[in-house]
């Protein structure tokens, strides 16, 4: 059975096929070799929870009645859109530990196909933003013959870079200190000929490509629900964001059958400084 969304921005409101909504975006045309497009997908609760986190077990994770079968599938439709993952060295642990599912690789046939006839590889490229270099490797990256890159900073553990170095990884380095800063990682990234890098990693890394305004696109589910809890995750880090933070809304869609009782949004933002 055919899923339905309403459209409410743009005008004309009207009802849409959740099938190919965001495969049609074509993000996978819009970088280039000097200017890659930069996209992050996130899913939050109305009062800003993306995670929470247990302090008894010291672990963060998703609850599972925030998350809904439609934003999964746009998900993988943004995924299947890139040549290049970022994610960081918290869900390679997450991932490790059965905490989180993996989204490492595209595995439904039709996506798979799609990338195929639109001159994709069949796997993107994964890169591991990392300051601590302390990670597990999975071993589906290797099954998979995925590309991978170690990003960290010049001044990260030398033991842990001649650790990922002597397996033979490449180690990119962005920035001069342990972290991974926005606007060398992409530099990097651009370098490696990546044109469409898709943000799958935590807040940290959306607040550093943010403020070095590096993020062409942000993509946001929210689900009408509240969830409460005094530890959790929101979508930055970090200082007050400036200018760099203000946001252009694209689209707005809106779900009214999941989560049950309850709704979600499907948004689309461009920010104002790109």
């Amino acid at each position: 059975m055919q899923k339905n969304l309403l459209r409410l921005y743009p005008q004309p409101c009207n009802e849409v096929s959740i099938e190919g909504l965001y495969l049609a975006h074509q993000i996978h045309k819009l970088g280039t070799a000097q200017s890659p497009f930069v996209y992050a997908n996130f899913l939050s609760s109305l009062d800003g929870r993306i995670a929470l986190e247990d302090n008894v077990k010291s672990t963060t994770y998703i609850p599972k009645h925030l998350t809904t079968a439609s934003d999964f599938k746009l998900f993988m439709e943004l995924h299947a859109q890139a040549d290049c993952l970022i994610t960081h060295g918290g869900y390679m642990r997450a991932l490790n530990e059965g905490r989180l599912g993996n989204i490492l690789q595209i595995k439904d046939p039709y996506l798979v196909e799609w990338r195929h006839n639109n001159g994709l590889k069949p796997q993107p490229a994964v890169i591991i933003a990392s300051a601590s270099l302390d990670f597990p490797f999975h071993d589906s990256l290797k099954e998979h013959e995925q590309d991978v890159y170690i990003a960290t900073g010049r001044a990260a553990d030398p033991e842990r870079i001649h650790y990922w170095q002597d397996l033979g990884h490449t180690v990119v380095f962005t920035g001069e200190d342990q972290r991974v800063h926005g606007a060398p990682l992409i530099q990097e990234l651009a370098k490696l000929g990546y044109q469409s890098i898709y943000l799958i990693a935590g807040p940290q890394m959306l607040d550093a490509v943010i403020r070095d305004k590096q993020l062409s696109r942000l993509y946001l589910t929210i689900t009408h629900q509240l969830i409460g809890g005094k530890d959790f995750r929101t979508l930055l880090t970090g200082s007050i964001l400036g200018p760099e933070g203000n946001l252009i809304l694209e689209s707005l869609f809106y779900d009214p059958d999941s989560p049950p009782e309850s709704g979600q949004f499907f948004m689309q933002f461009r920010p104002k400084a790109v």
